[in-house]
């Protein structure tokens, strides 16, 4: 075998000669000037857990990294789900031929929420119903009624991020019974 298939078992390599490879394999160094009181709190909580200072700091700065992906992750589901709002009113304004909507007849009660077909269920691939007091006015997605402020109803959840619908309490669908 030659040198560099050792190269990561070689400790005698100066740094600034190994191979660049296994630079990123190791742990690096981070200098940072924190506040008195968070490196009071960091020193707190190490001893707490009864492990390194540098053990809580680079978990701490793990946890924020994998938490800013999730939220990243989060946003960019919700605004496809606003794109798709769009895009179905889109659709919708080009079947009136374009007409604004305040002179175009409330269609909202007998669309889906997602656009579907007047006929589709607005229901449809929902996960559950969570129980809430409304605090603006809402429409049920069954029925069409107008649901007041301060009445209870149900959140739909859906798969979908961004996709919502309410649910009279009374509009509930029962055990058996078809959402629609």
């Amino acid at each position: 075998m030659t040198h560099e298939e050792h190269a990561d078992d070689a400790p005698e390599t100066p740094p600034e000669e190994a191979p660049k490879k296994t630079k990123s394999k190791k742990e690096r160094v981070l200098h940072t000037r924190v506040p008195a009181v968070l490196e009071q709190e960091l020193k707190r909580l190490a001893q707490s857990w009864r492990v390194p200072v540098s053990n809580v700091v680079r978990t701490i700065l793990e946890d924020a990294v994998e938490t800013v992906d999730i939220v990243g992750r989060r946003a960019e589901g919700e605004l496809r789900g606003a794109a798709e709002r769009l895009a179905v009113e889109r659709r919708r304004l080009r079947k009136m031929g374009g007409r604004p909507a305040q002179d175009a007849p409330d269609s909202s009660e007998d669309e889906a929420p997602r656009g579907g077909e007047p006929d589709s269920d607005p229901l449809e691939g929902a996960l559950g119903f969570t129980p809430l007091v409304l605090a603006s006015e809402a429409r049920c997605a069954r029925t069409g009624r107008t649901l007041a402020a301060g009445e209870e109803a149900y959140l739909v959840l859906f798969p979908e991020p961004g996709r919502k619908a309410f649910v009279a309490s009374d509009a509930l669908p029962k055990n058996g019974e078809e959402k629609s």
